[in-house]
């Protein structure tokens, strides 16, 4: 089950052509923080009732972190590698008020950088997805070469240069502690390992010893990744353990077992299948049918994005402190963009928060995928009547750039792909028959997704660009 959810959360991210969304987006949503984020009640309770009875099976099947250290753990071949130690209470409380503190206080960057879900997506979209790009371009080319059009190529490119070092070095941490001690970062770090510990201590289904079989033999402690069984007490720390069962299967005289009391119920089946059941509850409340679609953009040479005075947030995030209050930053929405807008901002106070940006395409008014995979209610999920009708922002003309006043020629490109036909070519001197035309715009039509300056010929400054609204309004 874990590889399951693991293998399919990873392809959510990888996924560039928006095909898989449709099937697999309610991973996204069952995961603990964003389900928090979005007010899901329902998601919440189950996955707090879910570790009130079976332990932390969240971190073990759920989480994709939480997988991947094990898989990173799997890398170090010495068997029977780990140790019991104590916990570190001062330091995962610690943490904990440190992230609970930077969530209220709206400090999205730390409150990302700490959140679990958050730093797996940072890593898939940054580090993986290029690398699956490339792979995907290979076949492209291989494919042309064959007249076949099964593949097609995309343009790969690094959306921020510190979010993929802040991604690159989160990987290497976690590299170097599960290398090291297994589930280190899960159970020492990790504010939604500690949240699910305090429920996790009074578990109906627990790890518990057979005293008089066992022989002190420690090859439960030695295979314990969460290093929280301690074979001299016959004692087990279930705030830490993530109930893997490595535990079990290592140990030869049968003193471990997993039960309400302190009894064999049965095999290792019987645990595999009540840890199946209960994933897929989850899985069946949370999952949700999504519209598909597809989009692309010609390519243009790229641009330099403009300063704007207040950051573009897409359709159905209804505004900018909404947004940057909801989301998590896990950049699910920037993996899945199929133009190329969204990408994590650089800004240091909200550094990881998805924006927009036109240099690489616009904000197709028919495309609605960012609010149909945002598992935190960060975007709201619009429809394609309603995505024409929200205005994010309003473009400005920005004279000096205009190739009509600075080079002399005909243009109007703006006024022509305008989708909302809210720009209009006028005279820029109405007594001068040989006036140059450029752009009036109508701020009232206009919604702001960009296609204006996305498609302005000037370089490497478009000559019109679009300003963000704080609040988002309907027209």
């Amino acid at each position: 089950m874990a590889a399951v959810m693991f293998v399919g959360i990873t392809l959510l991210f990888l996924d560039f052509t928006g095909t898989l969304h449709a099937w697999l987006s309610w991973m996204a949503k069952i995961q603990f923080l964003p389900a928090v984020m979005a007010l899901n009640v329902v998601v919440v309770a189950v996955l707090v009732v879910l570790t009130l009875v079976f332990g932390r099976i969240y971190c073990s099947v759920i989480c994709p972190l939480g997988v991947l250290q094990d898989l990173l753990a799997r890398l170090n071949r010495k068997r029977n590698k780990y140790l019991y130690s104590k916990e570190l209470r001062w330091l995962r409380y610690a943490v904990l008020v440190v992230f609970v503190v930077a969530a209220v206080a709206g400090v999205g960057s730390l409150f990302q950088l700490l959140a679990p879900y958050s730093a797996f997506g940072r890593i898939a979209t940054m580090v993986l997805q290029p690398l699956w790009m490339l792979g995907n371009n290979v076949l492209g080319f291989l494919a042309e070469r064959a007249d076949s059009y099964a593949f097609y190529t995309v343009d790969v490119w690094v959306k921020s240069m510190p979010v993929l070092v802040i991604a690159v070095v989160t990987l290497l941490v976690l590299l170097v502690l599960a290398w090291r001690g297994g589930r280190t970062y899960c159970n020492t770090i990790c504010p939604v390992g500690t949240i699910l510990s305090f429920f996790a201590r009074f578990s109906w289904l627990k790890i518990r010893f057979a005293d008089d079989k066992c022989r002190n033999c420690s090859l439960c402690s030695r295979n314990c990744k969460a290093a929280c069984i301690d074979y001299k007490t016959h004692s087990v720390d279930y705030s830490r353990c993530v109930v893997c069962g490595n535990c079990i299967d290592s140990c030869k005289f049968g003193a471990l077992t997993y039960s309400r009391q302190a009894r064999r119920l049965g095999e290792a089946s019987r645990r595999s299948f009540l840890v199946a059941t209960a994933l897929a509850t989850t899985a069946a409340m949370a999952q949700k049918k999504e519209k598909l679609m597809d989009g692309g953009l010609a390519e243009l040479e790229d641009k330099v994005a403009p300063e704007r005075q207040t950051p573009l947030t897409p359709p159905g995030s209804l505004s900018f402190q909404h947004f940057a209050q909801h989301c998590t930053g896990c950049q699910l929405c920037v993996s899945e963009c199929p133009n190329n807008v969204l990408r994590p901002s650089s800004d240091l106070m909200h550094l990881m928060l998805p924006e927009m940006s036109y240099e690489r395409g616009y904000c197709r008014p028919e495309c609605t995928r960012c609010s149909e995979v945002c598992p935190a209610g960060a975007i709201k999920l619009v429809d394609q009547p309603d995505k024409s009708s929200i205005q994010i922002g309003h473009a400005v003309f920005i004279q000096k750039n205009c190739v009509a006043v600075t080079d002399g020629v005909e243009c109007g490109n703006c006024a022509r792909h305008c989708p909302a036909g809210a720009i209009e070519m006028v005279a820029l001197r109405e007594d001068d028959d040989e006036s140059p035309f450029v752009p009036a715009v109508n701020e009232e039509a206009c919604i702001g997704c960009g296609a204006c300056e996305y498609v302005c010929p000037a370089r490497p400054f478009s000559a019109i660009m679009v300003e963000g609204h704080e609040v988002h309004r309907k027209i």
